[in-house]
């Protein structure tokens, strides 16, 4: 028994050694080398009395405990928003994952997933520590032997460096516990860098001091729409799973748009953020600023930075609305859009089933705005910004579409929630986590073209596009963070001013279409639509 459990406590700490903070590298051969901690901890180890020999041992393995669950939280970061965990700015964004998990799957799933993860931290912290001790106090019961064991390892270890030996194409001295700890401190000292560098660049605004009369001119009296597809990106129209069918629904909303007089140009923007955080890719499109993470999002929504959306307000031509079905509390932000009027998920009047995480169908979502805004007469033109949430993972299950005048207050959708695919079913198969995910940007994409065949006006204008790409597990390792974006009108001067942009014709755009960073479309619009720049903060 003491054997089994000594062999279990040089495991256990051998393999948080090891540990990489990335699932791709998640393989055998990186559990077959020499870590240079390992060594050292037990030169140290050796060389203290009883009583600090164990706390430093306990000290030891706490360490370990903790570089463990960072690296965890780096495989999962990684795998569904493309980056690691900040340890300053991320820690806020475990509540949104819990409540994700009780959207998609239940308030008692995320309670269990919370208690299981709280329980999992101190496992790993309590175990480490004890094993840790358990290794020093074998240590200390054969010092001679361990003494020569150390100082084979580390003759071992520095041949192998100078020699550049590798096992199973991986070099077998590492030193990846001490690099991943040093990775998490550049991080932070990045982190905290940044905040004020951001702050000082949000200050800069090349339309900032622009007034309102010599914004977007050549736009007034159109009904402006902008809306943000839930993880409409660039591997929904390129993968091979989810190409064909998105690509047939933008032809044919293409062709049908047409038949109603409207043209579309389409290009790309690469989305400050990737599988998740909307909000940062919804404030880097409006803002003209780079957002890609917390804090620079806490920063640029606390000042006055002109948005794309705000610019319509201060014309005082444009009554401005959101239409923000994902919403569901208070959403003090809406200052920072300029909308006027915002209808949350509460204001929308849905009485229907939700589809895990997302509250309501985009066709319904849609065919609300149409009765309570777009459809209404008033005396200027309306400016809307809308999110549609339906393409939102977990991508099951899926709403489908209906009639319009089928719509009514959602109750038709009954049925449909009670019929389809499980989100348990689909979550850790990536086949067809892909398979659902383009029924939903297809469905997504269907009720925004549909809408606009049905109500669009000889002034309607829709700006469209999606705010990141799907979590690797339906995008790939390693995919691009491009999403398409679409510009869509019947006056033909709308589609004119944006003619040496080069977009593709059309909804899809090709695969060599310009890429521009999503941060640098608000100035690009504004500049095509007659807006006169005045800096502030230069």
């Amino acid at each position: 028994m003491r054997r089994t459990t000594t062999v279990l406590a040089a495991v256990l700490v051998l393999g948080a050694l090891l540990l990489p903070n990335t699932l791709v590298a998640l393989e055998p051969n990186r559990f077959a080398r020499i870590p240079a901690e390992a060594v050292i901890a037990a030169v140290l180890l050796l060389c203290l009395p009883r009583a600090a020999r164990r706390v430093a041992a306990a000290l030891f393995g706490l360490g370990l405990g903790v570089l463990t669950v960072l690296n965890l939280l780096d495989m999962g970061f990684t795998e569904y928003l493309g980056r690691g965990f900040n340890v300053v700015l991320d820690w806020g964004l475990l509540d949104d994952a819990q409540a994700y998990v009780a959207d998609s799957m239940g308030g008692a799933a995320a309670a269990w997933a919370a208690v299981g993860a709280v329980v999992l931290v101190v496992l790993v912290l309590v175990v480490m520590a004890l094993a840790a001790v358990r290794l020093g106090e074998l240590l200390a019961a054969h010092r001679e032997r361990a003494a020569r064991g150390a100082l084979t390892a580390a003759t071992v270890w520095m041949t192998c460096v100078a020699l550049g030996v590798q096992t199973f194409g991986v070099p077998v001295a590492t030193r990846s516990a001490s690099g991943a700890l040093e990775a998490q401190a550049h991080r932070v000292a990045d982190t905290l860098r940044d905040e004020a560098a951001f702050a000082k660049e949000a200050k800069a605004d090349r339309f900032g001091a622009t007034p309102g009369a010599q914004l977007v001119p050549d736009l007034r009296g159109k009904d402006m729409v902008f809306t943000f597809i839930e993880s409409y990106g660039r591997s929904a129209i390129e993968d091979p799973v989810t190409a064909p069918g998105v690509g047939r629904t933008l032809d044919a909303g293409t062709k049908a748009l047409a038949a109603k007089g409207f043209r579309a140009k389409s290009g790309w923007l690469t989305s400050a953020t990737y599988g998740g955080s909307s909000w940062l890719g919804h404030s880097t499109f409006l803002s003209g600023l780079w957002v890609d993470n917390q804090q620079r999002y806490r920063t640029v929504t606390a000042g006055d930075h002109l948005t794309l959306t705000k610019a319509f307000r201060e014309t005082g031509e444009w009554d401005t609305v959101g239409v923000m079905p994902g919403v569901q509390k208070a959403w003090p932000e809406a200052e920072w859009h300029g909308l006027d009027k915002v209808y949350d998920a509460f204001d929308l009047g849905y009485r229907g089933p939700k589809f895990s995480w997302s509250t309501m169908p985009d066709q319904y979502a849609l065919e609300a705005f149409q009765r309570l805004e777009h459809g209404r007469k008033r005396d200027r033109p309306l400016m809307a910004e809308v999110i549609l949430t339906s393409s939102h993972q977990p991508w099951a299950p899926l709403p489908r579409m209906v009639g319009w005048d089928e719509v009514g207050d959602g109750s038709v959708y009954d049925g449909i929630e009670a019929s389809g695919v499980e989100a348990s079913d689909i979550i850790a198969d990536s086949t067809r986590s892909k398979e659902e995910y383009g029924k939903s940007v297809a469905y997504s994409v269907t009720s925004l073209t549909q809408w606009l065949e049905r109500y669009g006006t000889d002034d309607t204008v829709l700006v469209f596009l999606g705010d990141h790409q799907p979590l690797a597990r339906v995008s790939g390792d390693g995919a691009s963070r491009d999403v398409p974006v679409s510009v869509v009108a019947k006056d033909p001067k709308v589609l004119d001013a944006i003619d040496d942009w080069n977009w593709t014709e059309g909804l899809k755009p090709a695969e060599d279409a310009p890429v521009w960073r999503m941060s640098s479309f608000r100035d690009r619009f504004l500049t095509a639509y007659g807006s006169t720049p005045h800096p502030t903060g230069e």
